[in-house]
C-alpha cells in the first residue's frame, strides 16, 4: 500500500491521476494532511466519499496517537510515547517556551550508535522511521496539545543521518509551502558525527541548523564515550563540518554533554577552545540526565559553570542548555525503554 503521508505533492498528484481523479483533488488532500492536520479521511469535508474510500482501501494513512504522556511538574515539558503499527514504540518531547513551541522527534526506533551516556541505544535499533512517522510525531502532538509547533529538533532516539533518505523526505514535506510550511531555520538536525552523511547533507544546501554531538575535545576521550569515534576521527569530523559550513553558510552547533570526571575539566575546556578556535560555531553544554543503566553521571552545576566560563574567556560562544524534563524520564530513550521493561506492548 502507498504511504500517502510520505508522498510529496507531485507524487500525490500522480497517484490520484492514476486512480482516475482530477489533479486538484491531490492538492486538496495534501492540504488536509499537512496543513489542516486531518487525523483521517473522514475529516476531509470537501473530498468525495468515493475518493475517501479509495484512499482508505489502497493507501496507508499513518496516524499516531500516544499511549502515554508524562508532563513535568518542573517546567511543563511533555514526553509522549507513540506505538507504531508493527509493535515498535517511539518517543517525542514537547517543549514550551515563551515565544515558541518545539518538538524533539525520533528518527529511528532505537539507535545503533552506542553512545555510553544514552538510553536510546540500549537494545540497538529496531528500524528506521518513515517520513510519515517522523511528521506524525509533530502532527500528533499538535493535535493532542492544541498548541502550534514552530520548531523541530531531530534529536530524539536514533541517528538521523543513518536514516538519510527518509530524513530528506521529511525535510521536504515539513517545509513545503503548501503544507506545514516550517522554515528551514526553525529545524535542527543532530548527528553523532557520520562524516559521509554530513557531507551528503551539505550538498542539499539547506538552511537548517546542524548540531554535532561532539562531547570530547580529543579522540581518546571521544572513543570512551562514543563508538562512532572508532570510525571517524575528530580531524575527519572537523573537515566535514567545515565543508558543511562552506556549502551552507550556517553556524554549527556543537553539543557537549558534561560527564563527571571524563570531559569536564579545565584542561578539556582549553583543548576544546583550541579545536573550535576561529570557527563560526556555538557550543551547547548539556547537563546529562541520569540514566539508570549507565555508569556515567553528569557534572555539577558549579563544574558546568566553570567550564562555560573557561570557554567564554577563550572566545567561544557557549550556553548551558536549560534542563527540561528531568522528572519525566527526560533522557532520550528512557521512557520507551522503561515501558518495554515493564512488559507493556501495544
Amino acid at each position: 500500500m502507498v504511504d500517502i503521508k510520505s508522498l510529496n505533492r507531485e507524487e500525490l498528484r500522480a497517484f490520484i491521476i492514476e486512480k482516475g481523479e482530477k489533479k486538484y483533488r491531490a492538492d486538496q488532500i495534501f492540504d488536509w494532511i499537512h496543513r489542516k492536520n486531518a487525523g483521517n479521511t473522514a475529516e476531509m469535508s470537501n473530498i468525495p466519499k468515493s475518493l475517501k474510500k479509495l484512499i482508505d482501501s489502497e493507501a496507508e494513512y499513518i496516524t499516531l496517537k500516544s499511549v502515554l504522556c508524562q508532563r513535568s511538574a518542573l517546567d511543563g515539558t511533555a514526553k509522549y510515547l507513540f506505538p507504531l503499527s508493527d509493535g515498535n514504540e517511539i518517543e517525542s518531547v514537547f517543549m514550551e517556551y515563551h515565544d515558541w513551541n518545539s518538538v524533539c522527534i525520533s528518527s529511528q526506533a532505537g539507535c545503533n550508535m552506542g553512545c555510553r551516556f544514552c538510553a536510546s541505544t540500549i537494545g540497538g535499533c529496531a528500524r528506521n522511521l518513515k517520513a510519515s512517522e517522523m511528521l506524525e510525531q509533530i502532527y500528533a502532538i499538535q493535535r493532542e496539545s492544541g498548541k502550534k509547533i514552530s520548531n523541530v529538533v531531530v534529536m530524539g532516539s536514533g541517528e538521523p543521518l543513518d536514516n538519510f533518505d527518509n530524513l530528506i523526505r521529511f525535510l521536504e514535506l515539513i517545509t513545503d509551502e503548501k503544507g506545514f510550511n516550517m522554515g528551514e531555520r526553525h529545524i535542527t538536525v543532530s548527528t553523532c558525527g557520520l562524516v559521509p552523511g554530513i557531507k551528503r547533507l551539505a550538498g542539499y544546501k539547506k538552511q537548517l541548523t546542524l548540531a554535532i554531538s561532539l562531547h570530547a575535545p580529543n579522540d581518546e576521550i571521544r572513543r570512551r564515550l562514543m563508538p562512532v569515534a572508532d570510525q571517524y576521527s575528530i580531524k575527519e569530523l572537523m573537515e566535514a563540518v567545515k565543508y558543511y559550513y562552506d556549502m551552507t553558510g550556517r553556524r554549527i552547533t556543537f553539543e557537549y554533554a558534561l560527564s563527571k570526571g571524563i570531559n569536564d575539566g579545565p584542561e578539556q575546556a582549553d583543548e576544546l577552545s583550541g579545536l573550535l578556535s576561529g570557527m563560526n560555531c556555538h557550543v551547547n553544554l548539556i547537563p546529562v540526565n541520569p540514566v539508570r543503566e549507565r555508569e556515567i553521571t553528569g557534572s555539577s552545576k558549579a563544574v558546568a559553570a566553570a567550564f562555560k566560563s573557561k570557554l567564554e574567556k577563550n572566545g567561544i560562544n557557549v550556553t548551558i542548555r536549560r534542563e527540561m524534563g528531568r522528572d519525566i524520564d527526560g533522557a532520550c530513550g528512557q521512557l520507551r525503554r522503561k515501558h518495554l521493561e515493564a512488559g507493556f506492548h501495544v
